[in-house]
């Protein structure tokens, strides 16, 4: 029986993508059984591991990076009762921050993505008789979020929403009024710093890849989210350690969590998703990113005047 299992897990590791519409059906099953007994590990050792930051919780298991383990960590503590959560961006919801907490803790759920077909895979998926989750297709804009999200039900206190559309961010959750997320996560840019307010001027049609051919024009700066954070009543109590996702949570939700200003929990990322004029992947580092994207206009979110970079 035993070797039965690791001829399987082998197999596994040779195959380059598995999802549940493919003919890898059992190889798929396999590797989510084997993904989640993971996640309920190490889920399990979170409850009682004394967490002085955000990364020391950290484990992934359909998460990009450490992400579901500081889910996992902050579900706990916070002891949120409404579970229910809204993701934007999550393309075929593979890889996703709330895939682990739909199966994992049972939450319900609702994504939205731009794509009619990555939207038809989620449904593909037998995730999505097994569990309460609604998947649907829109491009996102400031103007119709509310709408988007009232359509199916939702509104006032949410446990949790993630904005991650790579572009619209800021403005994304500035519009937002339909519903109040005790926790809230916000994918930044890591390469615009800490110090200044910024984000890209709205357009309603912005993609990340075509706005600049380096891929790293996009989004907000910390500082712009921790002002917004501020306005809206919740504090910045820090990053996940691959620096693109900041988290907050609403002020009477916090019980003893330590908000940090913009610097404090300022995380720069170390990927390198660069790319050069011919859509190369270029592995700039240091100083050399932001030089590839010199000049281009963005939004002081302070000053409500639009710069360069």
């Amino acid at each position: 029986m035993l070797k039965k299992l690791l001829k399987k897990i082998l197999k596994i590791e040779k195959v380059t993508e598995v999802n549940y519409d493919s003919d890898n059906k059992e190889t798929y099953k396999l590797l989510i059984d084997i993904k989640l007994q993971n996640g309920r590990i190490w889920s399990s050792q979170i409850k009682n591991k004394k967490v002085e930051t955000l990364h020391d919780a950290e484990f992934k298991v359909f998460s990009q990076w450490g992400d579901d383990g500081i889910i996992q960590y902050l579900i706990n503590y916070l002891e949120i009762k409404n579970k229910i959560f809204v993701e934007f961006g999550v393309e075929d919801y593979l890889e996703s921050n709330t895939r682990f907490l739909l199966i994992n803790d049972n939450w319900s759920g609702l994504v939205i993505d731009g794509s009619e077909m990555n939207i038809a895979k989620i449904k593909k998926d037998e995730i999505y008789w097994k569990y309460d989750l609604i998947a649907k297709s829109a491009f996102i804009t400031k103007d119709n979020i509310n709408q988007l999200i009232e359509e199916e039900g939702i509104s006032d206190e949410i446990g949790l929403l993630h904005i991650d559309i790579d572009g619209n961010d800021y403005w994304i959750w500035k519009a937002l009024t339909i519903v109040k997320p005790i926790l809230m996560i916000v994918e930044y840019n890591s390469v615009f710093g800490y110090a200044r307010a910024i984000t890209i001027p709205y357009e309603e049609d912005f993609v990340w890849t075509a706005a600049h051919y380096s891929n790293l024009y996009f989004g907000t700066s910390i500082l712009g989210l921790c002002d917004l954070a501020e306005e809206k009543g919740y504090s910045f109590i820090g990053s996940n350690s691959a620096g693109n996702n900041a988290y907050f949570v609403k002020n009477e939700f916090l019980k003893g969590l330590n908000p940090l200003t913009a610097k404090e929990g300022y995380v720069e990322m170390k990927f390198r998703q660069s790319r050069d004029k011919d859509g190369n992947l270029n592995y700039l580092r240091g100083n050399e990113i932001l030089k590839s994207i010199n000049g281009m206009p963005i939004y002081n979110t302070r000053s409500n005047k639009i710069e360069k970079l």
